[in-house]
């Protein structure tokens, strides 16, 4: 029998690699690939439970593929979770990403997926903002200040260089205390401070991104200014109302959206109370009753990138597993390019 093998990567090995890549052109890439019709997107596995302390945890298993040019590419994450994790010292959220060999489909690539998976995250709200957001703005607020809020700070600074001014808001002041500690220390060109309340917040800048665990929806409508841009990053901050109040909307991938009634828009698109584009008897684009489409359509021009002016723009992905898998594949050939990793053989 044939010896098998495949290479580990650690997260420092992981940062190596991030290092020498840009995961927002990553992720840019990956969503002109999705609008051209080259992916697959199969239902992702969800595991619920309650610990032992009472808190909600979850396994969700994300297999994806992306058919380009040059071959294809076969991956998937599993990321589980619980919410009282940050009060054990840990990140919330944690797992595996993986890479398959096209031909054999044994795993090839394993990699520890905490930080890449945040980095997914944060690279989609770069590319939305990059494409959707206001024409000018320098300064982001940041509602919840967990790991993805420091993974949208790393890719800010790179992404979007002239913008200085960070406000943020938590439930935990400790947390909030800890966050403004690190971009200190990490990212001192930033300016980072902490906001009495999520609306004070919002109104502090033209640009806010959701990154809560919250389940009930508590933001209104009020606090978005004309000219301001929300990407809904997290569950379920937003009320109906920011949505049918909105000048645009768009989605990673409406299906998606729209098969998860846990989400506040994949409720609204369930109740019709939101339409699809295309639907009869849709509100005219722009109405705030209508998703406008997905951000990789927006990036293919395959329909106008709506910037907010008269009103707010609202950003909306239900989080890809074709994301991860992009990532996960440009941090293999790194990580091959520089010999990092650990190599595990298996028979």
């Amino acid at each position: 029998m044939s010896q098998e093998s495949l290479i580990f990567l650690s997260r420092p090995a992981v940062l190596a690699c991030l290092d020498k890549l840009d995961p927002v052109e990553v992720a840019a890439d990956v969503l002109r690939v999705q609008a051209a019709g080259r992916t697959e997107i199969p239902a992702e596995g969800y595991l619920p439970w309650t610990n032992s302390d009472g808190a909600y945890s979850r396994a969700i298993a994300m297999l994806g593929a992306l058919h380009r040019e040059e071959g294809p590419v076969y991956g998937m994450k599993l990321i589980n979770a619980a919410v009282n994790n940050p009060s054990k010292g840990i990140e919330r959220a944690g797992g595996l990403s993986f890479v398959f060999d096209p031909e054999t489909a044994r795993p090839k690539l394993i990699a520890e997926a905490g930080y890449l998976s945040a980095v997914r995250t944060a690279a989609y709200t770069m590319v939305s903002l990059r494409a959707l957001g206001p024409e000018r703005w320098d300064g982001i607020t940041l509602i919840g200040t967990g790991a993805l809020a420091r993974a949208h700070l790393d890719l800010l600074v790179g992404a979007f260089p002239d913008v200085r001014t960070v406000v943020v808001f938590d439930l935990s002041v400790d947390r909030a205390a800890e966050l403004v500690a690190w971009a200190g220390g990490k990212h001192p060109q930033l300016k980072v401070t902490v906001a009495g309340t999520a609306d004070e917040a919002i109104r502090a800048t033209p640009v806010t991104v959701t990154l809560t665990t919250s389940t009930e929806p508590y933001l209104r409508a009020d606090p978005f200014a004309p000219g301001s841009f929300v990407a809904h990053v997290s569950l379920g901050d937003l009320t109906e109302e920011v949505f049918l109040g909105a000048q645009a909307v768009y989605g990673d991938d409406l299906d998606l959206i729209e098969e998860n009634p846990r989400r506040i828009l994949g409720s609204l698109l369930q109740e019709g109370k939101v339409t699809r584009p295309g639907t009869e008897g849709a509100p005219e684009r722009g109405a705030g009753r209508s998703v406008e489409g997905t951000l990789g359509q927006v990036l293919l021009g395959q329909i106008p990138a709506i910037r907010p002016k008269s009103g707010y723009v609202v950003s909306n992905p239900f989080g890809m597993s074709i994301l991860d898998v992009g990532l996960i594949d440009a941090v293999h050939r790194t990580a091959l390019d520089l010999g990092v990793g650990q190599r595990i053989d298996l028979l």
